[in-house]
């Protein structure tokens, strides 16, 4: 009797002991599934609420280039002209062998100035008012772009547009380089037809020019009608 007793405690240890083995595991199961499913969770909520990396890599992989700069033109082969070109466009023009930068935007260029500093590019600035260039403007230009060397530097000459620029790259061209007018006037009106304020301006310095050298240069366009600008 006392044999079968023994035996059957040891069956109901064995049993207790084997339940509760099954407990455990089935412990260990839920902790597994909950982690594993905490884990599911927790990545599926950084991949809806992190920052997009793709479009980032892909603008990091997007090469500059010079077409993104406003009315970009190269006017001789040491002269550019575009509109305002941002850091980016200033390395792309140091690579293409642009040495100096000459801004005809006035007010604080302190922005512009540490950029071409940084870049190591020579910075003139000549502030013209798009209101009323003056003859002074055009004659402190010209008097920057003679100390250029044109066989090693090469000069881009910009404002917001390129209108400022265009017509002061047109009015050197002619007056001082001595090209053929209605070659430089094509690349004028490419950018704009000057208005009646800036065709003034541009038959002073001309006027001014005409009596120093003793030329006749002359405009081949009439001023834009000012309904159109």
């Amino acid at each position: 009797m006392k044999k079968h007793q023994s035996a059957a405690l040891k069956i109901l240890k064995d049993t207790l002991s084997f339940q509760t083995y099954k407990r455990s595991l089935a412990v260990s199961a839920a902790c597994i599934g909950l982690g594993l499913g905490l884990s599911a969770h927790a990545n599926a909520y950084h991949e809806d609420n992190s920052t997009p990396q793709t479009s980032d890599q892909t603008q990091m992989n997007t090469k500059p280039t010079l077409t993104t700069l406003t009315n970009y033109q190269e006017n001789a082969p040491y002269m550019f002209s575009s509109g305002l070109p941002d850091a980016s466009h200033l390395s792309l023009l140091k690579e293409k062998g642009v040495t100096h930068v000459v801004d005809l935007i006035p007010g604080d260029r302190t922005s512009e100035i540490l950029t071409t500093s940084e870049l190591g590019l020579n910075y003139f600035n000549v502030p013209v008012d798009w209101e009323g260039p003056t003859l002074a403007n055009f004659l402190n230009y010209a008097a920057f772009m003679q100390t250029v060397d044109i066989k090693e530097d090469k000069v881009l000459t910009h404002c917001k547009l390129n209108w400022r620029g265009a017509a002061f790259t047109y009015l050197y061209r002619i007056n001082v380089l001595g090209e053929n007018e209605q070659a430089a006037q094509k690349d004028l009106m490419a950018i704009w037809h000057p208005n009646p304020t800036w065709f003034a301006f541009m038959n002073e310095v001309i006027a001014h020019y005409n009596e120093v050298n003793g030329k006749e240069v002359a405009m081949s366009f009439e001023a834009a009608d000012p309904e159109n600008h």
